[in-house]
């Protein structure tokens, strides 16, 4: 293998190294917010500012608020509610999202708000 061959394969090598340090800094997509919750999708609450996804997992649910625009430090929050208890918040300034929060709701409905800026949504009893 020649010296043009090697500096081939080190500027390669240096350039897809660069592409994925660069891919792990982008902001958070649906995909990253989905893996913060296990389980499946089941629903996604969209509003003006932003949107709440809403997993399933067994007997737990979990919800994460996502920005429609991410980026500046903005208050958010996301709470998640099993009838009969008490919900389960997270609320705070942040840029890319609030939550992830679960609840053992087992068989019962749950109650998921969500809240970016002036902009929220509210489910009612949902995934009864």
């Amino acid at each position: 293998m020649g010296k043009g061959a090697i500096r081939r394969w080190l500027v390669l090598g240096t350039a897809v190294l660069t592409a994925s340090g660069l891919l792990t800094l982008m902001t958070p997509t649906d995909a990253q917010a989905a893996s913060s919750c296990a389980g499946r999708k089941v629903r996604s609450l969209p509003f003006s500012t932003g949107t709440v996804h809403v997993h399933r997992s067994g007997g737990y649910v979990c919800a994460v608020t996502l920005p429609k625009n991410p980026g500046p430090r903005r208050t958010m929050s996301v709470s998640v509610r099993a009838r009969g208890n008490r919900p389960v918040v997270d609320k705070g300034k942040y840029r890319y999202r609030a939550g992830p929060v679960t609840v053992h709701a087992g068989q019962r409905c749950v109650w998921v708000k969500g809240k970016v800026g002036r902009g929220s949504v509210s489910s009612g009893w949902i995934l009864c």
